[in-house]
């Protein structure tokens, strides 16, 4: 299979590409902004017997003309996409009352706008079929409990679950299939930095077991979804 993953060089995003990795005939592009980061989880990969077939694209999901320009690095990898994995995503804990237009334009562009940009300039490259797996929130999961200094985050979040329905509607006569796993707590640097000494109950590597297995084996069954992946209730 053909595999893009954004937000590759650490957490969730790392962990999901050595998931793919470790199985034999997967293809898969790593993009980050951090290319140390990228390099050595390739050397990682590569060190795997199934590993050979990671590649790394540097690239700033914010920046509208790096974006533009992915398409055609793709394109020296393979020349279809199966799987697009949505993983980037900014994370910020602030008070409402504290919170700044600069906040809400990042918030929102590195968490919604970058998905859009990237889904609509690989577009053509999805064949039927394929699959696009957008890591949304329970924060943006409607009727689920909310927490204080998350509401930029978790409406961010609520804008990539309400696109990835409409998505699904849109590119159903193509094949391809859109949905949304909206996480839970998951014990990545991003939930540290913004928790302090809280710690999560599922680790980012069982978290990349579990969207890896939805990505490639929910059939053509499950589409314009928007899925609690949690260990609580709402």
């Amino acid at each position: 299979m053909n595999i893009i993953i954004t937000g590759a060089s650490k957490g969730i995003g790392c962990d999901t590409v050595k998931t793919f990795a470790m199985e034999e005939g997967n293809k898969i592009i790593a993009i980050s902004r951090n290319k140390h980061l990228l390099e050595k989880l390739q050397m990682e990969c590569r060190a795997m017997k199934s590993g050979k077939d990671v590649f790394i694209l540097p690239c700033d999901l914010e920046r509208e003309e790096q974006v533009t320009g992915i398409p055609a690095r793709i394109l020296e990898y393979f020349p279809a996409v199966d799987i697009l994995i949505n993983n980037a995503g900014l994370l910020l804990n602030r008070r409402f009352e504290d919170l700044t237009s600069f906040d809400f334009d990042r918030i929102f562009s590195g968490n919604v706008k970058s998905i859009y940009r990237l889904i609509q300039v690989l577009l053509p490259y999805f064949r039927a079929g394929s699959h696009i797996v957008n890591i949304g929130s329970m924060g943006g999961f409607q009727g689920s409990a909310k927490f204080p200094g998350l509401s930029l985050y978790s409406a961010s979040k609520g804008a990539v679950a309400i696109l990835s329905e409409c998505l699904a509607e849109e590119l159903k006569d193509r094949g391809i299939k859109v949905n949304c796993l909206a996480l839970g707590s998951v014990q990545t640097q991003m939930f540290g930095d913004a928790f302090p000494g809280k710690q999560a109950g599922i680790s980012p590597r069982q978290m990349a077991g579990f969207i890896a297995g939805f990505a490639k084996d929910t059939g053509p069954f499950i589409n314009g979804k928007i899925i609690p992946v949690s260990t609580s209730t709402p």
